[in-house]
């Protein structure tokens, strides 16, 4: 029999037609983010799921879809939504898609800096409020960056193509991490490390790449938003939970700090409110990785990773305990 393999959102047809090629497909109709009970239902008997990562992936979930189940492919790098150990224990190969999405993160994580920093949102705002205005020396005024000093939360392949991009800028590279880079990419980012509590004191834009762990949920909370300059901004294009939005909220309302940029949110989909009022925060809905050719790119390397668990392979992109 041919394995079934359960897709539970719809994902780029080249993908789909690498699946069909080896198994039975099955993508809600219509395409929508399932609800646990529906979701459990939809599993049940799958041997492969391709997944999303606003799916809740447990030992409830692997339980609902069966003992045949071999492999969950989540279509994400970050796999917080994921009880990796419970899936284990079951016999389920986890996968997930990093690599693929580094350039197009990187490029909407600079982008967003730009725009908070340059004022690029609240100047279109003006425009298409058909406020009158008129240019002076001193009409909207931004912040640039050459020159400025752009601490990396987690140096990792999305860290690091966001430091090339900042280099292009004129700016100097810090960074903290659970562990220190090797020194060759140290040489070519002419990146110096520190420690979080520095990094926060002395970075003009905090850019968050870490991935969400028990140890990085509100990793920037308001005692770190208090040790920022003033004059800082944040940047967040990781998960949502690395910052308390609250704190946040908060922190920009009083002009703690500068500005932020979010592309993340702690309760997607849903925005704290006062982020949405303050003119001095940027925000984008998880565009991250929204370009065509990244989202196509990561649906494939998602399939032929539950292929090759489904042939008896070692897929290309395993998640480890």
């Amino acid at each position: 029999m041919r394995p079934r393999i359960v897709v539970t959102r719809k994902i780029a047809e080249p993908a789909l037609e690498l699946l069909r090629e080896t198994g039975e497909v099955w993508v809600p109709e219509p395409d929508r983010a399932l609800p646990t009970e529906e979701l459990h239902a939809a599993v049940a008997g799958a041997d492969a799921v391709v997944s999303a990562l606003h799916d809740q992936v447990d030992g409830a979930f692997a339980d609902a879809a069966g003992p045949q189940l071999k492999v969950v492919s989540t279509v994400a790098v970050g796999y917080d939504n994921i009880d990796v150990p419970a899936l284990h224990a079951r016999d389920v190969v986890v996968t997930n898609t990093p690599g693929v999405l580094t350039d197009a993160t990187a490029d909407l994580a600079f982008g967003l800096l730009l725009s908070v920093t340059r004022r690029l949102g609240e100047a279109e705002r003006l425009l298409r409020a058909r406020t009158p205005w008129m240019f002076h020396p001193r009409f909207m005024l931004g912040t640039g960056l050459q020159g400025k000093t752009l601490g990396i939360v987690g140096l990792g392949q999305i860290g690091r193509a966001m430091a090339r991009r900042a280099l292009a800028f004129g700016m100097d590279i810090v960074y903290t991490g659970r562990r220190r880079a090797d020194p060759g990419v140290e040489r070519e980012l002419d990146a110096r490390y520190v420690t979080l509590d520095e990094l926060l004191r002395t970075s003009d834009v905090v850019s968050l790449h870490c991935p969400l762990t028990p140890q990085t949920r509100h990793l920037i909370d308001a005692d770190a938003l208090a040790t920022m300059k003033p004059t800082a901004f944040l940047v967040n294009t990781t998960r949502g939970p690395v910052v308390d939005e609250a704190a946040l909220a908060d922190a920009l309302k009083r002009g703690a700090i500068a500005g932020a940029a979010l592309d993340v949110f702690e309760k997607e989909p849903e925005v704290h409110p006062t982020l949405l009022e303050l003119d001095n925060v940027a925000l984008a809905p998880h565009l991250g990785s929204a370009t065509t050719e990244t989202r196509t790119a990561m649906a494939v390397l998602a399939a032929r990773n539950a292929i090759a668990v489904l042939r008896g392979e070692e897929p290309p992109t395993p998640v480890r305990s």
